[in-house]
């Protein structure tokens, strides 16, 4: 059984993951239809920036946001003369991390299940009369539904599983910041750490296993009903 405190850890990656996915679904969205169906000067150049956090350290990340987002950042900066906020040691820099780091595997994701449309439908939509907006509501999203959803549950699989980026950015600080593998972490530094540890691993490991089987779920769904088609 968890502990209090380990609850509450749990519940603050849960927090931070899930507030991430909301915000990358839109921006991952509009990456993705660019990148899919886009024809424009730059676009193999957009594609190597959106995927760029998979391959650059993930300190190097948490060092960019932190220049971002810092007090003298241009972000950070705005944020606190507008909004008197500061993400900065907070779980919501926690958030915006997590969604940096696993923006390239949602929008990998959505973009596949763009590209797997079949234009024809589309096109057949059209020459019956229906917009452009009702052709997507009623065509394009229900046919990429699954990826979008395979995408969104293995990019929440990532940001509860994410820490170099974190740790640099916001640090580690108990009941703001520290995520499980955060909590992992500090646990391991901790003599008679190891029990706490064994039982976030635990936690950890059967989140990550329920999204990964979930999204291999929907992307066959995904295939089937494009196959039916």
């Amino acid at each position: 059984m968890l502990s209090p405190e380990e609850w509450g850890i749990v519940r603050l990656s849960l927090l931070v993951g899930g507030t991430a996915m909301l915000v990358t679904l839109p921006i991952a969205f509009v990456l993705a239809w660019l990148l899919a169906r886009g024809r424009f000067p730059g676009r193999v150049l957009l594609d190597g920036i959106v995927h760029l956090p998979l391959v650059v350290p993930p300190v190097v990340t948490g060092w960019v946001l932190l220049l971002a987002f810092g007090p003298e950042g241009p972000i950070g900066r705005w944020l606190s003369e507008w909004f008197g906020v500061t993400v900065l040691f907070r779980w919501t820099g926690a958030a915006i991390a997590a969604a940096v780091m696993a923006l390239p595997l949602v929008v990998r994701a959505i973009r596949l299940s763009i590209e797997a449309v079949d234009p024809r439908l589309e096109q057949a939509a059209r020459t019956l009369g229906a917009g452009r907006a009702r052709v997507f509501a009623t065509i394009t999203l229900p046919l990429c539904a699954p990826g979008l959803l395979a995408g969104l549950v293995l990019g929440f699989a990532r940001s509860i599983g994410e820490f170099g980026a974190t740790i640099t950015f916001v640090s580690n600080v108990p009941g703001e910041t520290a995520t499980l593998p955060l909590a992992i972490y500090s646990a391991l530094q901790r003599p008679g750490g190891e029990d706490m540890v064994w039982r976030l691993a635990t936690v950890s490991v059967v989140l990550s296993l329920i999204a990964l089987v979930a999204s291999e779920w929907l992307a066959r769904r995904m295939g089937r009903g494009l196959h039916v088609l």
